[in-house]
């Protein structure tokens, strides 16, 4: 799909942040107004932009505030907040940047004042991990105890963004949600300077760990998605926490190997110093490589190419998928542009009960992670989550 941008990279991203003006995160004229603007490719001509788009849109959901409307101040907080993180998304190349993190907690600020102004049951949460604690979101219909769906992102989301991306969903089909960030996400990786960790099972089942706590859900119908990156890490937890009762994995990877993916792109060497000098010359040649071994280098705390590479080896579900219990709902998109095939290979491996789930262009869904038809893909999550579930 293409939208505004030659940039490949440029529109994914523009298609992901209209994507949401179906959950009130965005709006049509806004997000086209302003991507107009941007110079296609120039990652400082991004942030300026929709960094100005996001301030603007926060002084309005005041002047609503200071008048007392309430309910239209909530929703412009909310669509100031996707535009704040959509401001940050290019700037993880340079950690030390100030705007990284003023950025990023705006886009979280302006979330948490826009939530509490909604009329949705909602609780900011501390989840006990370790020696610390994870944020996360948990909302809820009524006191009845109900099905509840555990979510997190992988790469590159945040707890926020996932409010537009299930949380009105869930909600509407019947389900409690909690949404959080672990390490490499979000506040862990931001402000605790916590990196992606391959163990994820012991990320997961401190959150279960908390959705035990509440009688508001049924112990026994937890399920669990992870978006993007998460389609690797989510079966990995549910392969060692067999409390998960489904699992959900979006889109469904098999491993995480640079190596793999470089080679796909005819670069096959195993040979860290010569990938190096490749992959210097492919992030001057595509913001989709820049950007993805800079925000690499930052969630999972490498100081080099060649770390990157080698710490991204650990994170595989080979000889793990067998272990998974429950049934697994895998999601295939037909143009992903970061893990094509990866679905397929996870779905042959699994023993357990399993559902490959594929999204094309005739629904309008055949990009990475169905962004642009989100709202058809949940549709698609809940009927298969009511069966698995029932």
């Amino acid at each position: 799909m293409k939208l505004i941008f030659n940039d490949p990279t440029f529109s994914f991203e523009t298609i992901r942040t209209l994507g949401y003006s179906a959950y009130g995160g965005s709006d049509l004229s806004e997000v086209v107004t302003t991507a107009n603007k941007i110079n296609d490719g120039d990652f400082e001509s991004w942030y300026t932009n929709w960094n100005a788009l996001a301030v603007h849109v926060n002084n309005r959901a005041k002047s609503f505030e200071n008048s007392g409307e309430l309910l239209s101040a909530g929703q412009n907080y909310l669509k100031a907040s996707n535009y704040f993180r959509t401001a940050e998304f290019f700037l993880h190349g340079r950690p030390d940047d100030p705007r990284l993190i003023s950025t990023w907690e705006n886009s979280r600020e302006t979330f948490r004042t826009g939530i509490q102004l909604s009329a949705q049951n909602v609780e900011f949460v501390e989840i006990p991990y370790e020696n610390t604690t994870m944020p996360g979101y948990f909302y809820w219909l009524d006191d009845k105890p109900r099905p509840t769906l555990l979510v997190h992102g992988g790469y590159d989301s945040t707890g926020e963004e996932l409010y537009f991306q299930i949380v009105i969903d869930a909600l509407a089909h019947g389900y409690n949600i909690l949404t959080f960030e672990g390490p490499g996400q979000g506040e862990m990786v931001r402000k605790q300077k916590l990196a992606f960790r391959p163990d994820w099972e012991n990320v997961v089942s401190p959150a279960i760990d908390f959705l035990e706590t509440k009688p508001v859900v049924d112990n026994k119908r937890i399920a669990l998605m992870g978006i993007s990156f998460g389609g690797l890490l989510a079966p990995r937890a549910a392969a060692f926490d067999h409390r998960i009762a489904a699992v959900i994995a979006d889109d469904g990877l098999f491993s995480f190997d640079f190596f793999d993916a470089f080679a796909a792109r005819g670069h096959h060497t195993h040979d860290f110093g010569g990938i190096e000098k490749i992959i210097q010359k492919l992030m001057a040649e595509s913001t989709q490589v820049r950007w993805v071994i800079e925000n690499g280098m930052f969630t999972f705390g490498a100081k080099s190419v060649q770390e990157l590479f080698q710490l991204t080896q650990k994170y595989t579900l080979k000889n793990v998928a067998e272990k998974i219990e429950c049934p697994v709902l895998v999601c295939d998109a037909a143009n992903d542009g970061f893990f094509k095939g990866q679905p397929e290979l996870l779905y042959s491996h699994l023993k357990s009960s399993k559902t490959l789930m594929k999204f094309d262009q005739t629904d309008g869904a055949q990009e990475h992670c169905q962004i642009g038809a989100i709202k058809y893909y949940n549709q698609k999550v809940f009927q298969w989550l009511n069966k698995s579930l029932k």
